[in-house]
């Protein structure tokens, strides 16, 4: 190597000694160093670098791998500065002036596959790894190095010292095409995405009930009747009632297609996992092959979302041939060691019913339908460990005994990735509580639709993959991490861009950097300029980490709320409003937490140069006469949502995510709840607030009763309200009475639970939920 040859072994040292990254940044010396995710060990030095037109790039010779990632790293310094360096296929000379080289090192260090050392100096840039995927990585450093905007000004790179390498094997991003269909190019837009991130793992989810989306030349009808639909959902599946577009939606991926995806990850050291779902998720399938079926169809490919009864049949031949047919193909598009093969929600209802899946069961000497899953996924395991692949799937395929060398993708939480390390197979996390980014990200409110949910950028950042609960052997089985982006409710492009984005950064970091040089503070700075980088390349990134988070909190002694504002961004100032009115930079400043005695309705946005960033956040303070007083209740809420009495009177309301701690519940039974004034007072207006989301079995109230008393005994109903709850769809209500002025110290609130949720919902004949807020009075 023509290079400093002490450096990449002292950096090894580095590793080897254990030191944390010092991180140290001059920044009166040049560009301030933002990268994402954060290098394990990072100095700056004095002096700067400076490209031209004479800047050239040198790469050993007669190495072709190397100068393709030579040829990227010229073209992305041309979008960034105008100038695009000569690659030139020789190691430069020792002292070689105003030149990058890129190097293998031969060197015994730690870095493995994927680290680098980069050193920056005024007169030279050297990147050093063991691997190509470490130089490829170490570019996507350099390129964090440029200035975040296009400019065709003199570019400097501060000097710098870098040792790095990933915390995880496994780095990924999951997306699924199949709920809407995504094009080629976006595909490969979305994998230099992943790179630019330093993530390695591209999971395609190609198949499912909306959807097939791969060409398979032996089954020519899953592309002419499974890749499309007659129509879509319209708005979320819990309204209701359902309506549907009535527009054709699908498409599919060519073998060729296919093969250029890959090829495209191939060059960006990205491995692209496809799906395959199995025995679940088929019903697209069994609209092109019914006879696959337990009851032999029709069927057409789903235009809903949902979970579906009808499946792959485990007793039938035909499906376990047509499956190797399809796997074959599959595995002959894509040379990825790992394959998935779905395995969740997976409904035994047909398999109960099934003459054929009874008698797979007998001849097997299988316990009941969950260890016929895992007869299932284990004959499909042996078919592909077979032709040397190794298969994963999520959590639910643990039931009924794990496939012998599965690897498991824990989704459910953490419970099946514990279970799973600790039978010693290998794991994935992708908790929903932390990676799914079908998830909202910030009000919700103001976020377009999806699922459900809450993960914004600060939840993505606090996430540890390696759970606390396994031994150190133990955690050598947790592989890695990767986030999820279904899309039922992402129709295009852009969309998908606004879920990912920014939270891929996050991520990054949560898989790259050790957990002891992880700050969020520091990496919300380091942001700025990433946000810049993304307006430079176009990315519809969300701006909800700019959203102001408003806590409200009682203080009961002085019937106030105390009000501190967060944001999940830096460098912004906040300015807002008592009265409802939208802020602008001359509104109120906000310097710390404050306090109010009355009434307000509080809007807040985040500001940066005089100019709102994103939208402004509401939250309301309803100082009304029960604020803080003691509530008594006839029966105890259900230990699930139970945040105490005083939730019910704080003046504080909740919003239609029922888990945000404002909401007490009860399962089936009704509330009754009174309220004590202190004193006899004139009230003419009673109200209470509900939730209702049906998927959940959380349905709004039949009927409301509110009575009144001066002495807590004899109690006279002021108003009944009856069909209180005949609204359909997922909401947030409050019910109000109002009446002529009467005397009462004594407020009761009686709220009718539905009990039994009504036939014509799919939770339908379950026990429901009633939950309540807010009780006013005025």
């Amino acid at each position: 190597m023509r290079f400093n040859k002490t450096f990449p072994l002292l950096l090894s040292m580095a590793f080897l000694l254990g030191l944390s990254s010092t991180q140290a940044q001059n920044q009166t010396a040049g560009p301030a160093i933002s990268i994402i995710p954060k290098p394990q060990h990072l100095t700056s030095q004095s002096g700067h670098f400076t490209l031209n037109a004479d800047t050239k790039i040198h790469v050993p010779a007669q190495n072709e791998e190397l100068k393709s990632i030579a040829d990227q790293l010229a073209q992305s310094i041309k979008t960034a500065t105008g100038v695009q360096p000569q690659v030139i296929q020789k190691d430069a000379k020792k002292k070689a002036k105003n030149i990058i080289q890129l190097s293998l090192t031969a060197a015994t260090d730690t870095l493995g596959k994927e680290g680098y050392t980069l050193e920056v100096t005024p007169e030279q840039i050297i990147l050093a790894a063991n691997q190509p995927n470490g130089l490829f990585i170490g570019t996507q450093s350099i390129k964090q190095l440029l200035p975040p905007q296009p400019t065709k000004a003199p570019v400097t790179i501060p000097a710098v010292r870098i040792a790095d390498k990933p915390r995880y094997e496994w780095r990924g991003m999951h997306l699924d095409v199949t709920r809407h269909f995504m094009p080629v190019e976006f595909v490969k837009q979305y994998i230099d995405y992943l790179a630019m991130h330093k993530l390695n793992t591209f999971h395609w989810h190609l198949t499912d009930d909306q959807g097939w989306r791969i060409e398979i030349k032996k089954h020519p009808k899953l592309t002419e009747i499974s890749a499309w639909r007659d129509s879509t959902l319209i708005g979320h599946y819990w309204d209701l009632p359902q309506t549907y577009d009535n527009k054709r939606h699908g498409g599919f991926y060519t073998q060729e297609q296919i093969k250029e995806v890959v090829k495209y990850a191939q060059e960006r050291y990205i491995t692209v996992v496809p799906e395959i779902e199995m025995p679940g998720h088929a019903v697209a399938a069994l609209a092109a092959y019914p006879e696959l079926s337990c009851t032999g169809g029709p069927f057409k490919v789903e235009g809903k979302w949902g979970i579906f009864d009808d499946i792959f049949c485990a007793g039938n031949e035909q499906t376990f041939a047509f499956l190797e047919d399809v796997m074959t193909e599959v595995l002959a598009l894509f040379p990825s060691q790992i394959v998935h093969i779905g395995g969740d929600e997976a409904p035994k209802t047909r398999w109960k019913e099934c003459p054929k899946c009874q008698k797979r069961i007998k001849d097997e000497g299988l316990k009941d339908e969950h260890e016929l899953q895992s007869y299932f996924v284990q004959r499909m395991e042996k078919f592909l460990n077979a032709k040397g692949r190794t298969i994963i799937g999520w959590d639910e395929i643990l039931e009924g005994g794990l496939a012998p060398n599965a690897l498991v993708m824990s989704w459910r939480g953490e419970k099946g990735g514990i279970e799973a390390a600790k039978q010693k197979h290998y794991v994935v996390m992708t908790p929903g509580n932390y990676v799914y980014f079908d998830h909202y990200q910030g009000d919700r409110e103001l976020e377009p639709v999806t699922i459900h949910g809450n993960n914004p950028l600060a939840r993505v950042y606090s996430y540890n993959p390696t759970p606390a609960e396994l031994s150190k052997e133990e955690q050598k089985y947790i592989l890695g991490a990767q986030a999820n982006i279904w899309t039922e409710y992402i129709p295009n492009t852009k969309h998908v861009e606004y879920m990912a984005f920014p939270r891929v950064a996050a991520l990054s970091e949560v898989l790259w950097t050790p957990v002891n040089l992880k700050n969020w503070d520091d990496f919300k700075a380091r942001m700025q300029q990433q946000y810049q980088r993304y307006d430079a390349m176009g990315i519809n990134y969300a701006k909800s980490a700019f959203q102001v988070k408003q806590q409200l909190q009682v203080v009961p002694e002085r019937k106030a709320a105390r009000v501190t504002f967060t944001t999940d961004a830096a460098g912004t100032d906040i300015y807002y409003t008592l009265d409802g009115s939208e802020p602008t930079a001359k509104s109120r400043k906000y310097t710390g937490p404050f306090e109010l005695t009355k009434a307000a309705v509080i809007k807040a946005g985040s500001f940066q140069d005089g100019k709102l960033i994103g939208q402004a956040t509401t939250r309301v303070f309803d100082a009304h006469k029960a604020l803080n007083r003691k509530v008594t209740l006839a029966k105890e809420p259900h230990r699930s949502f139970s945040p105490g009495t005083a939730a019910l009177v704080n003046g504080l309301y909740g919003t239609t995510d029922h888990y945000d701690g404002h909401w007490l519940g009860y399962l089936k039974d009704d509330l009754e709840a009174v309220i004590d004034l202190e004193q006899v007072q004139s009230i003419s207006k009673i109200s209470s607030s509900y939730v209702q989301h049906i998927g959940y079995r959380v349905f709004l109230p039949t009927q409301v009763e509110y009575a009144v008393s001066e002495d807590g005994k004899n109690f006279k109903t002021v108003k009944v309200i009856s069909n209180a709850g005949k609204e359909e769809g997922m909401m947030r209500k409050t019910i109000a009475a109002e009446f002529p002025a009467t005397k009462a110290r004594f407020v009761k609130v009686i709220a009718r639970n539905v009990g039994v949720a009504p036939d014509q919902y799919t939770v339908r004949g379950r026990e429901t939920w009633l939950l309540v807020d807010e009780l006013s009075v005025e």
